[in-house]
Formats: C-alpha cells, sequence, structure tokens
C-alpha cells in the first residue's frame, strides 16, 4: 500500500492514531470526554510531539517516527498541556 507519504497509508495512521488516542486518554486521570475524531487528533499530535521531542533529544534520527510507546506518553503529555490552558478538571 503506497500512500500519499511513501509506503504508509493514512488509514493505517488514523487507526493507530485512535489507538494512541484511546490509550492516552486511559492513562491520563480524570473527564478527558472528546469524540472520535478528536480523540485521533490526540493521537496524531502525540505522535508528533514525541517524534519532534524524541529527535531533540537525539533519541530518533531525522525523519524517523516515534515508537508506540513514546506517541502514547505524548498524547498524556498534550491532554496535560490542553487541561493546564482550559483550567483544570470541572466536573
Amino acid at each position: 500500500m503506497n500512500g500519499l507519504f511513501g509506503s504508509t497509508s493514512w488509514l493505517y495512521i488514523i487507526l493507530v492514531g485512535f489507538v494512541v488516542g484511546l490509550l492516552g486518554r486511559f492513562f491520563m486521570p480524570g473527564n478527558n470526554r472528546m469524540g472520535c475524531l478528536l480523540t485521533i487528533v490526540l493521537g496524531i499530535v502525540g505522535a508528533l510531539l514525541a517524534g519532534w521531542f524524541g529527535q531533540y533529544m537525539g533519541w530518533y534520527a531525522a525523519g524517523e517516527p516515534a515508537g508506540f510507546l513514546g506517541a502514547v506518553l505524548g498524547a498524556v503529555a498534550v491532554l496535560a498541556v490542553l487541561r493546564l490552558v482550559s483550567g483544570g478538571d470541572k466536573r
């Protein structure tokens, strides 16, 4: 399957983003109510953040994607920043 950016297809990116987003929401305590689309975006942004941070720290080579665990940790970090910006967990 050759997608737009090489051998990775968009469907694969969306599926992995969804799983990573779900795990990030699971591991971040509190009320993380969001729909499927925002969960996918959370997972993708978490993976991009983990990849950027890993390259900055020298853990990944340029252009190398983050690992699955790194993507989940990135999603948790994104949720933590969103909680800080939004004023905390309002139940």
